[in-house]
């Protein structure tokens, strides 16, 4: 694998931002691990961070370089601070950035993939949020994406207090349509011709956002969204994250 520290202005920001990014490379005498890489442009997960991270932390709390080495897949982690992947009312628009700029400027700048079968997002707790919001409301652009420990329900047990969740989102309601993954799931479902990504949720049993997890399952489970659940022991937590990280990308449909 290649790992690569990208620094690079953003438009959408008006300001220099980060990204770590994982490329693969096909590998014969590496010791401890095979690398593998098919011809051609890359496969790619945007793997999202959460609240209190950065582009940095799955580097640093997982073994996510050495999870992908064989699956010829490239993994982009953007930097989005606090943002909670939103256009923010008081604050920068990073829902347009990741959504549309990081993207562009990631296959500008590498050979990824822009076939919809070919691109992923997964995340954690705000990430998860993240992976789901890039999946229910750009479903053209990914196939999958997937969610653990997610922070589904952005008006409530997200982190924050009632003044960060107003600089974010704005008034209570003013944009839930854009920003409440369960009005999204709705208007996904409700479209018979709209093909929706696969979706993959976990959340730990002793996760203080277990109930909300639950509450999301339920709701993809009424609406016949393609939802695979899993949940079990854990609770907010590495050590959880880095099991399910594994997971998902066994989950992920890769083309053979």
């Amino acid at each position: 694998m290649a790992l690569i520290q990208c620094d690079f202005f953003s438009e959408t920001l008006g300001l220099s931002t980060s990204m770590t990014v994982i490329l693969p490379q096909s590998t014969r005498s590496q010791i401890g691990m095979e690398g593998k890489a098919a011809g051609g442009k890359h496969p790619t997960l945007y793997l999202l961070h959460g609240l209190s991270d950065d582009h940095t932390i799955w580097l640093r709390r997982t073994s996510i370089e050495r999870y992908v080495a064989h699956l010829g897949l490239a993994v982009v982690m953007p930097a989005v601070h606090r943002s909670y992947y939103t256009n923010m009312a008081e604050g920068l628009n990073y829902w347009t950035f990741v959504s549309e700029e990081l993207p562009a400027l990631a296959r500008s700048f590498f050979p990824l993939s822009s076939a919809r079968e070919d691109n992923f997002a997964a995340g954690l707790s705000m990430g998860g949020y993240g992976a789901f919001k890039l999946a229910l409301r750009r479903p053209e652009q990914f196939s999958a994406a997937a969610s653990l420990s997610g922070a589904l329900d952005a008006y409530r047990s997200n982190g924050l207090n009632a003044e960060e969740v107003r600089r974010i989102f704005g008034e209570p309601g003013s944009t839930a349509s854009d920003n409440d993954l369960f009005v999204l799931a709705e208007q996904g479902a409700a479209q018979p011709a709209l093909e929706l990504p696969k979706l993959y949720q976990c959340c730990g049993t002793e996760d203080f956002l277990y109930h909300d997890n639950i509450r999301f399952r339920d709701h993809a489970a009424r609406l016949g969204l393609d939802l695979t659940y899993e949940e079990g022991p854990g609770t907010h937590e590495w050590g959880y994250w880095d099991e399910q990280i594994r997971r998902v990308l066994d989950w992920l449909p890769l083309r053979k």
